[in-house]
């Protein structure tokens, strides 16, 4: 029952906002449809805490405990933009940058893009995760492109082009892995493609056929992750969509698609008996982390460059999944999760600065722990969180990551923690001049809602200094289920 209110919360949204999305209280109905999904996901997170693994629907959906605790995630952060969003799309409104037609259409792809990622985390299939990620792209390339400028359509145009011929990419690994299966499971049809099926004989498949299979996949659900260099798309559509966009982009998103690449690669390392998967991942990931760093420096609009930071930590994440093993898989649970909380909280931040100021370039805004305090001092904390300072938890999680490389491969750790300490350097220039100084730009009063931008960084401050046993022992187990 969890699991039907889960699915069907959103998509009941989407349709009722289609019609209603541009009326004064389709803000208040997104919330509600967003807090109906959260209880669902809590409910169905209690449901497998009390029974375990569930296979559910002639096995096309599989919960377990890595998939649900993203679900929560991915719920619990899509309720608190929605909530963001409301003073957000209404000053929009009163700015003429948004009319009520554009209204109803982020409304409602809001609601279906929500649905399109708890599809993706829960089904069994393969196939089904193939076409969730693609309805993806295609709902959120409309919340993108939301605003109609040149800026924008560009930046719509190059996220559908460069995600669709990643996508294209994946389809192709999705065929070979078909292929792979249907030679030791038999003519079962798509269940060929059930994930839990395909992992019970992983040892028997083809490793030359899962091999290719998982370039493919890898190219093609990395560019999703924005791995570089398959990121292009990613800061253009942070800077030009909507904020509440950007926030779900970078918190969510991303992990669904890191989620992807994990589960394909715990079936190809079991094909090939070797790390060969695992190296891949590493090497996309750290190459990541260096570029993004590089490219932190030269940025001039605000949310470029948390995009780039962006890139960044999902190359610590993929490093960390690449790695493997206990501690790294724990570690990049950990950062999943910080990275969701911190950097949609920092979204808020700059999505209300960037509407008082009038702009998003960063020289153009000085001062605000000054004019805006509360905004400001939220921007100083999520950054100081992002860039990976004490006691916040992307410290705790990084260093877990850090501490796991140097143990196991010491010449990849310092090629990590330089990365690490070339974007902390670029973050904090960026940090002293947007905060701090002679305030310049606008002074007027925010119309911000602060509840989830200072919820988000109370959660990611109490995980630095204190994590619950049962979430410990939770990351412990997804982390030995990952091998």
């Amino acid at each position: 029952m969890a699991f039907l209110a889960l699915l069907a919360t959103p998509l009941l949204g989407a349709l009722v906002l289609a019609l209603a999305g541009g009326r004064r209280f389709a803000p208040e109905l997104n919330v509600l449809f967003s807090l109906g999904t959260l209880i669902a996901a809590g409910l169905l997170a209690a449901q497998v805490i009390g029974a375990g693994r569930l296979v559910l629907w002639n096995e096309q959906f599989l919960i377990d405990p890595f998939n649900v605790f993203l679900v929560t995630l991915t719920a619990f952060v899509s309720f608190t933009t929605a909530v963001f969003s409301r003073p957000y799309m209404r000053i929009e409104l009163e700015h003429g940058r948004v009319n009520g037609p554009r209204l109803r259409l982020f409304h409602s792809m809001y609601q279906l893009f929500i649905a399109t990622m708890l599809v993706a985390l829960t089904t069994n299939n393969m196939g089904l995760l193939w076409v969730s990620m693609e309805a993806a792209t295609l709902s959120t390339v409309l919340l993108v492109t939301l605003y109609r400028t040149p800026a924008s359509l560009e930046a719509g145009w190059k996220y559908f082009i460069l995600c669709g011929v990643g996508i294209a990419q994946a389809l192709f690994g999705t065929i070979l892995l078909y292929f792979a299966a249907e030679r030791v499971l038999g003519a079962t049809g798509v269940d060929a493609l059930l994930w839990t099926h395909l992992d019970a004989v992983k040892g028997e498949l083809e490793p030359a056929v899962l091999g290719l299979a998982f370039v493919f996949l890898l190219v093609g659900y990395g560019t999703k992750v924005g791995l570089a260099p398959l990121h292009n798309w990613l800061p253009d559509a942070h800077a030009e969509g909507p904020t509440p966009i950007s926030a779900v982009l970078s918190g969510l998103l991303l992990n669904v698609a890191i989620y992807a690449v994990v589960r394909c690669k715990v079936l190809v390392e079991g094909a090939l008996h070797s790390q060969l998967p695992g190296r891949m991942l590493m090497s996309f990931g750290l190459l990541s982390v260096v570029l993004a760093a590089f490219f932190l420096w030269r940025q001039r609009d605000v949310k470029r460059l948390f995009a780039y930071s962006s890139i960044e930590h999902m190359g610590i994440i993929v490093f960390a999944f690449g790695m493997g093993g206990p501690l790294a898989n724990f570690a990049g649970l950990l950062h999943m999760v910080m990275h969701s909380l911190t950097k949609s909280a920092i979204f808020f931040a700059v999505g209300h600065i960037s509407q008082i100021k009038g702009t998003q370039r960063i020289h153009r805004i000085r001062g605000l722990t000054v004019t805006h305090p509360a905004l400001g001092w939220g921007l100083v904390v999520g950054v100081a969180a992002i860039a990976g300072l004490p006691p916040l938890g992307i410290f705790m999680s990084e260093f877990l990551v850090v501490t796991s490389t140097f143990a196991r491969q010491p010449l990849l750790a310092i090629v990590l923690v330089f990365g690490i300490l070339l974007a902390f350097g670029a973050l904090l220039l960026r940090l002293t001049s947007v905060a701090f100084g002679r305030p310049r730009g606008s002074s007027a009063p925010a119309e911000a809602s602060y509840v989830p931008m200072f919820a988000h960084l109370a959660l990611v401050l109490v995980a630095g200094i204190y994590l619950p046993a049962p979430l410990v022992a939770w990351f412990q187990n997804v982390a030995r289920l990952l091998g």
